[in-house]
């Protein structure tokens, strides 16, 4: 097995490595330089390694690798050498030592859990997360015998009452989707180790920019990396994150055998990206803020995670370094008002996406939440006038005045 820490000419002895290693650079630095190395001939830019499997010098040394005793690539399903790179430069920013490269986000979220859990293990989930997510908490996992409860992640006390000795993972993500409920990620790994657990993490909101949850104490982070990563939606894909250990015993087996692995040119196309990440990211963040204010001015019920009106704004502030590039706003009058508007708008796209460079407007009551049942969504704060509003990289005058507009057509 090739680990993430290795350098690219203990790898494969026709690359070498770079002058420096990450841990001489700067966060800025690793989004642009973090992981990669060159072929003898010397590229600028990352190389894309197309192939589905490695050739061997000898039947002696394709044994060898086969056995662990000797380093390199043999099938792209387990390792690929872009891939790595993306992976290195990942798992460098976020403080990690191993990052696992995944087709998609959702099969990031589902290695992250099932690499780690067996029939009668108990997972404690927060109630606010992406549909999909509480689809495998809610109705996946119980079919292969692990336990399932839901409780408020903003409740310390209920995550507590949910502990059970067979509880293995806490899971949240925070901020939450598409309420930006906040969860305190540092008492709540307090709160699993404690108990013999683990906190798994979905940052994809935060990005990897914004919070650092394995500074806070979680033990895997999970990402979509379709969405600020790219940040252009281009590409689906996603990324787990965790200590050797764990990779070893756990992600690395599901990771290999269940074949989840990223294609080599998506994983080029996000190395690209990331050399933009902070520049889109504090641009999407500077946007949002500027548009609280005409949103505010018409809708009551505004929320942003670090905007002084939202409830947990200081525990927001506390783990995050900005608010992000997500505001979501409440329509008075339901569906038929968000739908007025939504339709009304001449700039932002209507899309199920977010990170996107380009804004995005979302209902998640019929879209993203459609699955959740009414009861639960309405439990969750997710009502049918809730409008999930991604903010792009547009000029944000423009964006207040498409905002403004749609919403004095909706009869605000």
């Amino acid at each position: 097995m090739v680990q993430n820490g290795l350098t690219a000419d203990t790898t494969d002895a026709t690359l070498r490595a770079m002058t420096k290693t990450p841990q001489q650079w700067r966060e800025q630095t690793q989004r642009v330089r973090g992981g990669s190395f060159r072929t003898d001939l010397g590229e600028m830019g990352e190389p894309i390694f197309m192939t589905a499997a490695f050739a061997y010098d000898s039947a002696e040394e394709a044994e060898a690798r086969f056995l662990g005793e000797s380093e390199g690539y043999m099938y792209s399903r387990q390792e690929n050498p872009t891939v790595r790179m993306l992976e290195n430069r990942m798992a460098a920013m976020e403080g990690a030592d191993v990052a696992r490269a995944t087709g998609t986000g959702m099969a990031a979220m589902t290695a992250a859990l099932m690499a780690q859990l067996a029939a009668g293990d108990h997972v404690v989930g927060a109630r606010a997360l992406f549909g999909s997510c509480r689809y495998l908490l809610d109705s996946f996992l119980p079919r292969f015998g692990v336990e399932t409860t839901i409780v408020d992640g903003r409740d310390l006390a209920a995550w507590k009452a949910a502990i059970r000795p067979n509880t293995k993972v806490l899971f949240l993500e925070t901020p939450a989707n598409p309420t930006l409920d906040i969860c305190d990620i540092r008492a709540l790994a307090d709160l699993a180790h404690e108990n013999g657990a683990r906190l798994v993490v979905d940052n994809v909101f935060a990005t990897p920019l914004l919070q650092k949850p394995i500074d806070l104490g979680a033990d895997v982070v999970a990402y979509s990396t379709t969405k600020h990563i790219d940040g252009q939606g281009r590409t689906l894909g996603g990324m787990v994150l965790c200590d050797a250990e764990f990779d070893e015993e756990f992600l690395y087996p599901y990771y290999r055998h269940t074949g989840c692995a990223m294609a080599p040119f998506t994983a080029w196309v996000l190395l690209k990206s990331l050399e933009t990440l902070s520049l889109r990211v504090n641009a999407m963040c500077d946007s949002a803020e500027a548009l609280l204010a005409p949103l505010k001015a018409k809708v009551d019920d505004v929320r942003y995670p670090t905007d002084p009106g939202f409830a947990q704004s200081a525990l927001a502030a506390k783990q995050m370094s900005r608010g992000g590039s997500m505001i979501s706003f409440v329509l008075p009058g339901g569906q038929a008002q968000a739908f007025d508007f939504m339709n009304a708008l001449k700039l932002i796209d209507i899309s199920n996406n977010l990170g996107d460079s380009r804004s995005i407007a979302t209902h998640p009551w019929t879209t993203t939440h459609k699955a959740v049942d009414p009861e639960e969504r309405l439990a969750l704060g997710i009502t049918d006038g809730l409008i999930r509003f991604s903010v792009g990289l547009e000029d944000p005058d423009d964006l207040r005045d498409d905002l403004v507009q749609a919403l004095d057509a909706a009869g605000l």
